[in-house]
């Protein structure tokens, strides 16, 4: 199966929430897609229907295919403590997920394209896995060719968004990867549970 690379809007609809971020598309049309959209009444949905929708939302959400969260949840697994909180805690410390939250990209895709083409550094060393995963303490950082990039100035420009789990310097075009968050800090509207169960079966 290959990444999702179409619309965002229509994804966010189906969902009734804009999952991407930001959307003005989104904000004038929030019903879901299609001729009857707008109209359409559904029936009661089956737990397992919605188990799934909640895991295809967490998949959109962060950019990620089904057998590579397929592998995130059986990490999550493994580890002590509530299986679905770290599988969210997981995600968040992916490389492309952390640009993203700390404001050089204004989309998780945009992030993941960042970091493909080498415009992204981690404790200094050029890395170009949007899977990467980030450690406590890990310094995330624009490559100093990058810096002047349009692109990364507009997304900068506008971000507004504050973590208490990342620290953002301005001058030098850093951010320090401080902790993981807790499941509280993590602002995703996903139920969690919903997706153990769901692979639980």
């Amino acid at each position: 199966m290959a990444r999702y690379t179409g619309p965002t809007s229509k994804i966010a609809r189906k969902f009734g929430e804009p999952i991407f971020g930001d959307d003005k598309a989104f904000e004038k049309k929030s019903y879901p897609p299609g001729q009857h959209g707008q109209n359409r009444r559904r029936g009661k949905q089956s737990e397992y229907a919605i188990q799934l929708m909640e895991k295809q939302k967490a998949k959109y959400t962060y950019g990620i295919l089904e057998k590579q969260f397929r592998n995130i949840f059986a990490n999550a697994k493994r580890k002590e403590g509530v299986t679905g909180e770290i599988l969210l805690q997981l995600c968040e410390c992916r490389l492309d997920n952390v640009v993203y939250r700390m404001g050089i990209s204004n989309s998780r895709r945009g992030a993941r394209q960042l970091v493909s083409h080498r415009h992204i550094t981690v404790n200094g060393e050029l890395v170009n896995i949007p899977s990467y995963t980030l450690k406590a303490g890990d310094v995330v950082g624009v490559r100093e060719k990058s810096k002047s990039l349009q692109t990364i100035g507009d997304a900068l420009a506008a971000n507004s968004k504050v973590y208490e789990w990342i620290t953002w310097n301005s001058e030098k075009m850093e951010g320090t990867f401080v902790s993981v968050p807790e499941r509280i800090q993590i602002p995703e509207n996903i139920k969690e549970q919903l997706i153990v169960e769901l692979y639980s079966k």
